[in-house]
């Protein structure tokens, strides 16, 4: 297994800055990401992060499926300017097709864990 911090997986991140409440640019916590499966057909990825720890902006090249491994308290940041909450409980799932743009930030007071399956 190997560890990054998802700001390390460059080539699909456009930046690590958000925007305090005052206006001013504020950097928030990265998640780490722990590559655990990668092979031709699928890359499978554990994302951890602290309460208010973020992906940062990435772009999904690649369907995918994700599963909670605890409650996942999620603020979703979109590219329009939208932001909108959500809860994915532990246990289930969901898929999404590539092309999906967004920052994902911890929303909760607790650590939030998920699995992600690119399908490549």
């Amino acid at each position: 297994m190997k560890n990054y911090r998802w700001g390390d997986l460059g080539a699909i991140l456009r930046g690590m800055q958000s925007v305090n409440g005052m206006g001013e640019k504020a950097m928030r916590q990265a998640c780490v990401a722990t590559v655990l499966v990668e092979d031709a057909q699928v890359r499978v990825t554990r994302f951890d992060f602290a309460p208010g720890a973020e992906t940062g902006w990435h772009r999904h090249g690649h369907d995918y499926v994700i599963t909670a491994l605890t409650d996942c308290h999620m603020e979703l940041e979109d590219p329009d300017g939208g932001k909108r909450r959500v809860l994915v409980p532990a246990g289930t799932a969901y898929r999404r097709e590539a092309g999906v743009e967004h920052n994902v930030i911890n929303a909760g007071s607790a650590e939030m864990r998920f699995v992600e399956v690119e399908l490549l």
